[in-house]
């Protein structure tokens, strides 16, 4: 059985990664594991029993450092499993070779899972197998490491547990705790459905009047509670006003994007035709779908593009991605938006920069000499900027890979009077080919739109294109790998969530610190119960 529990382990750990967004279901139609669009949905059961066969290794294992090990081997085939596809940006788009791009994804994930084989470790050596809170230490340990892959170093929280939640019963959570918080639910009935596993295997007698019984209850109680006041707080008319929109998605090629011969000029010529022919009161078109800095653009086109949403008495208004800067003071990837009676055009700079794609972190320049990646070093905006108002709504943008770090984008969130009303993501996939990317990163939209309660308008250049409206469900989507527009209607919503407020005010701490007052509790009644002979 040694081969087979380090295979099961390894295999648990692919189920968990496919758990974020099932890869097979694109394009099988509105069936239950599809979306609207055919994108593949996220299997929320299956994150919870991948979860769970972890846990029964732990429990299994012999020592602390055998429960590392098989934390280990989980964690790095969740990872890799789960951005398998950064190899298709490295090789096929950056030229890196396809042994060092290889290489490159398997140690990424091994060294973010040691985060995750530390917390095991924790969890052998300090917890006793019969201790009736060993979900809550393995559930909090767990947590805690999430929350430090999603901050050091930058942060790289892509696939945390949590986004498979954004449908069913743990889906009423974010509003109150955010992904890190239903995450932290899912680890504790993965750990609990382990442990009752374990009793059963080891012939100990079942603790049902003990904690078992008493803990379903209690669940049951409060998702019953939860559940009614999440449908109580997300249902009725917003009472802003709404307006039609129009999302552009170009889907120009990534190996022509940046290629004045190719994809440079169908680039300029749909998008100002489309940005032309709309007739929507807002246009939102991708990051990037500009693709050169104005100084390059040719003499008038950015003029002649904004000319429709810049004249005094219209009635539309565009925002567009498009690099901004120089030389000698750096560059910028921008969300740029005009209005009519703006006396200058509105600007969002990306805050959240991507490692090696948008900044390269000290010691690495050798590592991103050997790619061939353009505009690969831009200045960081501010963390909090002001939101575009048209048409009474508050249209505040994210960039890309943004709109992972909830936290971030609760820095807006401070004021219900002055707070965004929607959301409004600019992304380009493109880097990663036709992968299971384009489907996490909407579950990953989803969730945004569950822990804040706002809509959210996602503009891409090879899809997911879509809306989704403030209770986590996409209303409208264009399928991915099309040049087409997206023809809908948003209304902004107001008010603030519970995660809202204190993740603007003390951002992920609370978190944190309950998790560690958890784990002392647990340490503290331990070290009160004697021990079985």
């Amino acid at each position: 059985m040694g081969w087979a529990s380090w295979l099961l382990v390894a295999a648990a750990g692919g189920l968990q990664a496919f758990s974020l967004a099932w890869p097979w279901a694109r394009g099988q139609g509105d069936g239950w594991l599809t979306l609207v669009g055919g994108y593949g949905r996220p299997l929320w059961w299956l994150q919870i029993l991948s979860l769970a066969v972890l846990v029964h290794a732990l429990l299994a294992a012999r020592s602390p450092l055998g429960a590392a090990a098989k934390a280990m081997v989980f964690a790095t085939s969740w990872l890799a499993a789960t951005f398998w596809w950064l190899f298709i940006s490295m090789h096929t788009y950056g030229g890196l070779a396809a042994p060092l791009a290889v290489a490159a994804v398997l140690a990424l994930a091994a060294f973010l899972g040691s985060y995750y084989a530390f917390a095991s470790w924790c969890f052998k050596r300090f917890t006793q197998v019969d201790n009736a809170q060993a979900a809550i230490v393995f559930a909090s340990l767990w947590t805690l490491a999430e929350l430090a892959r999603g901050w050091l170093w930058t942060g790289f929280p892509w696939g945390a547990g949590g986004y498979a939640h954004v449908e069913g019963p743990l889906a009423v959570l974010p509003r109150w705790v955010g992904v890190y918080g239903t995450g932290w639910a899912a680890a504790w009935l993965a750990a609990w459905l382990a442990a009752l596993l374990w009793r059963r295997q080891s012939a100990q007698p079942l603790p049902a009047l003990k904690w078992v019984v008493p803990s379903a209850l209690a669940l049951l109680l409060a998702w019953g509670g939860l559940w009614g006041l999440q449908n109580a707080s997300t249902h009725g008319d917003s009472g802003l006003p709404g307006m039609s929109v129009e999302l552009l998605q170009g889907n120009i090629p990534q190996d022509e994007k940046f290629e004045m011969g190719s994809g440079i000029p169908v680039a300029l010529g749909w998008y100002a035709r489309q940005l032309h022919a709309a007739t929507a009161q807002l246009v939102v078109a991708p990051e990037t779908a500009i693709p050169l800095l104005p100084q390059q653009l040719p003499e008038g086109y950015l003029d002649f593009v904004r000319q429709p949403f810049v004249q005094q008495g219209g009635k539309q208004a565009a925002m567009l991605g498009i690099p901004l800067g120089n030389w000698d003071q750096g560059f910028t990837n921008t969300v740029e938006g005009w209005a009519p009676g703006q006396t200058r055009p509105y600007a969002y700079d990306k805050h959240h920069l991507v490692p090696f794609g948008e900044f390269i972190p000290p010691m690495f320049r050798w590592f991103t000499d050997l790619m061939n990646i353009p505009l690969g070093d831009f200045n960081r905006g501010a963390l909090a900027q002001p939101s575009l108002h048209w048409a009474g709504e508050r249209l505040s943008p994210n960039i890309c890979y943004e709109d992972l770090f909830g936290e971030e984008l609760g820095a807006n969130f401070g004021d219900a009077a002055t707070a965004p009303t929607v959301l409004v993501n600019f992304s380009n996939i493109g880097w990663f080919g036709n992968s299971i990317a384009i489907d996490q990163h909407l579950n990953i939209s989803r969730m945004r739109t569950l822990e804040f309660e706002r809509p959210m308008l996602r503009a891409t250049n090879t899809g997911a294109t879509v809306v989704i409206d403030h209770r986590g469900a996409v209303v409208k989507a264009l399928a991915p790998f099309e040049r087409a527009v997206l023809h809908a209607e948003v209304k902004g919503r107001e008010g603030l969530t519970p995660y809202a407020r204190w993740v603007h005010a003390l951002g992920l701490v609370p978190l944190a610190v309950l998790c560690f007052g958890l784990l002392a509790l647990a340490w503290w009644r331990a070290r009160r119960t004697p021990r079985k002979a």
